[in-house]
């Protein structure tokens, strides 16, 4: 006695429609080209645009940066003079808290800190495709900051 099963059309269609829900969910999670929602120094999704490389990191503003980070940014933009010797070295990244990059990628930029007696623990860090960071407590933590 041979049993045979029923053919079943329906298996075909439920599993086209499994795919195309997996494609639809997956598409909406995607980056959007570059685009979509990032922690801001608050915690709140932000409702401003953010770059891909800043995904999954707290961002902030450069016009919500101390007065000081402002200023860097504003001789980095110049190309100096920078007020110290280490300004404009790389950055090795050995804590590896930014994406993984060459050698080189990454240059520092002291942010100046008021009453400090040294260059202070306020880094710029800036990446050879624009990419912006700072952090206040020498490396132990990067906001992306967005220009």
């Amino acid at each position: 006695m041979v049993i045979r099963s029923a053919p079943r059309p329906a298996v075909g269609v439920l599993a086209a429609l499994l795919a195309c829900l997996l494609l639809l969910v997956s598409g909406c999670s995607g980056d959007g080209g570059g685009k979509g929602s990032a922690k801001s120094t608050h915690g709140a999704p932000s409702a401003a645009a953010t770059p891909g490389w800043a995904r999954g990191m707290t961002t902030v503003p450069a016009e919500r940066l101390p007065a000081q980070a402002r200023e860097t940014l504003r001789l980095i933009d110049a190309r100096g003079p920078f007020p110290y010797p280490k300004d404009g070295t790389v950055f090795g990244n050995h804590e590896r808290l930014l994406p993984r990059q060459k050698r080189g990628y990454y240059h520092e930029y002291t942010v100046r800190t008021p009453g400090a007696k040294d260059r202070g623990a306020r880094r710029i860090i800036t990446g050879d495709s624009h990419e912006t960071y700072y952090t206040e407590d020498h490396y132990r933590t990067f906001k992306a900051v967005l220009r």
